[in-house]
């Protein structure tokens, strides 16, 4: 299954979700704007991603670019030293995206996205605006980890 609305990269205007694909926060690029904007120091953020990387198989990856599958992109962006890995060991395009998934909200939950509330004025618009009920615009906040933007991105796709 895999992850099928998996959000572009950061650098490519990706949502918070799209940190799961990052590299370390260790030169200029969109990473630290994401972090900043959702309240998660550039350690921070390195500490999420390794601690959920010994608890599950994107811990491994010695032959990647950073030593490790969970700074790795998104399986479809072509990369021969992570599907080498993902080979060796084992791994399933799907099951790597299924992992980057509960990765990204790992980095959701630590984020300061969660401590947005919204107004019922805020649902209310949001429900008028994709001509649904306010249920379900609570939840397709849900669904998005209360990110708005992501939200509407959604809610956009399921309109088409």
């Amino acid at each position: 299954m895999g992850w099928d609305d998996a959000p572009a990269h950061v650098c490519r205007g990706g949502d918070i979700r799209g940190l799961a694909f990052c590299c370390p926060p260790v030169k200029p690029c969109p990473v630290h704007t994401k972090l900043a904007e959702v309240g998660l120091s550039p350690q921070e953020f390195v500490n999420i991603k390794e601690e959920f990387g010994k608890k599950t198989e994107l811990g491994k990856g010695t032959g990647t670019c950073f030593g490790s599958l969970i700074w790795c992109c998104k399986a479809s962006k072509p990369c021969p030293l992570r599907d080498s890995v993902l080979q060796s060991i084992g791994m399933s395009h799907d099951t790597y995206m299924t992992l980057k998934k509960e990765l990204a909200n790992e980095i959701v939950k630590h984020s300061n996205v969660n401590e947005i509330t919204y107004s019922d004025k805020d649902i209310s618009t949001l429900a008028e605006t994709f001509n649904i009920t306010i249920d379900e615009a609570r939840n397709a906040l849900t669904e998005a980890g209360n990110d708005l933007k992501t939200a509407i991105k959604n809610l956009r796709l399921k309109s088409l």
